[in-house]
């Protein structure tokens, strides 16, 4: 039989994993200096969440450490704890130790008991710092604290909504008896007889004498999150309380009796106390049972500013869209070749139709674009590890994290980012007292940035370290076999010999490197994107790597060329503009390489059936057309084909997956007329026409 609570229990997790994100980037904000109040408060409010939700599923280890974890929070929030770094440092411990417990809460797993009793020993030690005097143990505290304080009743009466929202009275009580000594009597003078009860309604009130060394402010904080969805009423008396057992007489004239709460390790709910006396049940809720329907719609629909859609869906309906725009398409192809006019009303509507596709394509994908802000949180995180283990100072600076991108691209470019952040902090910074000998500041800066570039998103991870060390690298790549000691290589190619399999330059194997599985894993990484990476390096100033990425793996603009009869795609984002070459324009540079003279610089020019091996005859420039391009790094040329055809967004298929990969060529799709089009590599095209003529990289650094 399938469990009615499976549904609420996973979207219980996924509200957790956005907590966890939530809690993680306040933490990391606290440890830069920002602890503002709105912050902690939003830490905290993550934390108490999770165990508020945890508690209607009895998940009892989730609950106890969320307990210890927001205790020591409040002490922040409450301003009797500073958040220092040592502090915010044993918080971020915690919100591991907290996301391995979620995790093992969900699937089912167990909980490394002594690395949670450890964090929780950290937790009770930063609460009572060194010379403070000993807290005493949780349920003694909560139940027996000093007296001399204020004595208070407080009325609480909760409504259905806060119930809604996955709130528990019994946690609240118990937080409340933290305070100090709390007797308890339950009201149950509003509930209604059993065929007259509305099981979405709330019936009961909660009278509460607490003996406390505290202000109203404390009291109200307990019930922070549920002040809204709830009646409270806290008034001052004489502090003589009332011992367990004690019967007094309500407002409303029935009788309660007192009772002490339980010791606050055990879970189970508080008892029901029974009226001592009742005369006749109260009428229910003035409002009928349609106004109360009709009220609980208007609130829900005031508070659901979004819905949870599983992703397969999205998947699914963003295929679906695909076939739309490829059969769109094929219905344009099969009316043009009907030879309708293009003033008649079947093209005219077609027209419309193909606007309607195109807004739909646009709205399905903006679903999946998210902020790359999700990715970026991870990494500060990652930074004071790494720097932590090889004894360096590094901070983490980002730029762009509003910058969105299909989700898709998103979960698949957090591993090489990773990757690139380790391989910068263990390579390319270095030690504080080699930095201060050469005039720079102890601590190192590694640098995030994500951007919007012709279509597509570039990202970029620099740091301000030594840069590639050259020498080091064609030594180790000579001692490796993978040149010749006599191999005369420029600057680019030294670089990029880091990316060979197993090449390292590390003098010893550690955890974080000398085994040669890092930066190749990252360009394989982002080439399985349709990505390109590049790298730019100054000695003692440091490095930059760049990766060029697609914005979304499902569509694509593109302008539709033909080259010796083959139909090709370039890239709408990579196209600056096209051009008629003139023959007094062109300039040959040797055999095989030509220059095209364009506004006071040279840029090569690529033949493009030729560089794909679709012929052995180069095109004469003239007798063609020119798209001027740009690839990474800003470097340009001019591809040659025969003829435009037009723009066309088109849905991308991957040649990799359905073939295998092939040199120049970066994707597939499925044309009008039912034909398969190559979709080009404009970065490999115009990196393969950099290699090609060494004697042209003046002109085209030049050009670009």
């Amino acid at each position: 039989m399938e469990d009615p609570m499976a549904e609420i229990r996973a979207t219980f997790f996924q509200e957790c994993e956005e907590q966890l994100a939530a809690l993680e980037a306040g933490l990391i904000e606290m440890e830069s200096g920002a602890a503002e109040a709105e912050t902690v408060n939003a830490v905290f409010r993550a934390v108490h969440s999770m165990k508020g939700g945890a508690g209607i599923f009895s998940l009892d280890a989730l609950v106890r450490f969320a307990h210890a974890f927001e205790t020591a929070l409040d002490k922040v929030r409450s301003g009797e704890l500073a958040a220092i770094p040592a502090v915010v440092g044993v918080f971020l411990r915690a919100a591991d130790v907290l996301a391995d417990v979620v995790r093992a809460a969900q699937d089912g797993g167990s909980v490394d008991e002594a690395r949670t009793a450890a964090l929780v020993a950290e937790l009770e030690h930063i609460k009572n710092p060194v010379g403070a005097p000993a807290a005493e143990p949780a349920a003694t505290a909560a139940l027996a604290p000093e007296r001399g304080g204020g004595a208070w009743d407080i009325v609480f009466t909760p409504r259905w909504e806060m119930y809604a929202k996955a709130n528990e009275a019994a946690l609240l009580l118990r937080e409340l008896g933290r305070l100090g000594t709390m007797q308890v009597a339950l009201d149950t003078s509003r509930l209604p007889e059993l065929h007259k009860l509305d099981p979405e309604e709330a019936y009961l009130t909660w009278r509460i004498s607490l003996d406390a060394d505290s202000d109203e402010a404390s009291i109200r904080n307990v019930f922070e999150f549920v002040e809204d969805d709830c009646e409270l009423r806290i008034s001052r008396r004489e502090p003589d309380g009332f011992a367990p057992g004690a019967v007094i007489t309500g407002d409303n004239g029935f009788k309660f009796e007192f009772f002490a709460p339980m010791p606050l390790e055990q879970e189970e709910p508080t008892p029901v106390i029974e009226p001592v006396h009742q005369e006749a049940i109260p009428a229910g809720p003035k409002h009928a049972a349609v106004e109360v329907m009709a009220a609980k719609a208007e609130s829900a629909t005031a508070v659901s500013a979004t819905i949870r859609v599983d992703l397969d869906r999205v998947d699914r309906m963003i295929d679906l869209v695909g076939e739309l725009v490829i059969n769109e398409a094929m219905l344009s192809q099969r009316v043009l070749e009907a030879g309708v006019a293009r003033a008649s009303g079947v093209a005219m509507a077609l027209e419309e139709l193909e606007h309607l596709t195109r807004e739909i394509q646009d709205s399905v994908m903006a679903i999946r674009a998210q902020p790359v802000r999700s990715v970026f949180q991870r990494m500060p995180r990652l930074v004071r590890e790494v720097a932590a283990q090889t004894g360096k100072q590094a901070r983490l600076v980002t730029e762009g994290e509003g910058t969105e991108v299909d989700k898709t691209v998103i979960e698949r470019i957090a591993d090489p980012l990773t990757h690139m952040i380790r391989n910068a902090i263990d390579h390319g910074l270095e030690t504080p007292e080699k930095r201060e000998a050469a005039g720079k500041q102890a601590e190192g800066t590694v640098k995030l940035t994500a951007l919007h570039r012709s279509g597509r998103i570039v990202l970029e991870v620099s740091d301000d370290g030594a840069g590639i060390n050259r020498a080091r690298v064609k030594q180790k790549a000579i001692e490796n076999g993978v040149i010749a000691p006599d191999a005369q290589l420029s600057d680019d190619e030294i670089d990029n010999l880091i990316f060979l399999p197993g090449f390292s330059t590390a003098a010893k194997v550690s955890d974080i490197s000398g085994r040669g599985v890092g930066m190749d894993v990252v360009r394989q990484s982002v080439q399985a994107l349709g990505g390109r990476i590049s790298i730019s390096s100054r000695p003692g100033l440091g490095s930059t790597f760049t990766l060029s990425l697609p914005l979304t793996l499902a569509v694509l603009d593109g302008m539709v060329v033909s080259t010796r009869q083959h139909t090709l795609i370039i890239p709408l984002g990579a196209i600056v503009e096209t051009l008629k070459p003139r023959a007094q324009d062109v300039f040959p540079l040797d055999r095989d390489t030509k220059l095209l003279a364009l506004r006071g610089g040279y840029v090569p020019m690529v033949d493009v059936a030729a560089s794909l091996g679709y012929c052995e005859e180069a095109l004469e420039p003239e007798q063609g057309v020119a798209l001027l391009v740009e690839g990474e790094g800003g470097v340009r040329a001019v591809l040659l084909v025969d003829a435009i055809h037009g723009q066309r967004q088109v849905v991308i298929k991957s040649l990799e997956a359905n073939y295998r990969a092939v040199p120049g060529i970066a994707a597939a799709t499925v044309m009008g007329d039912g034909r398969v089009a190559l979709i080009l590599d404009v970065d490999a095209v115009v990196r393969n026409a950099r290699s090609e003529s060494g004697r042209g990289e003046a002109a085209v650094m030049e050009a670009g």
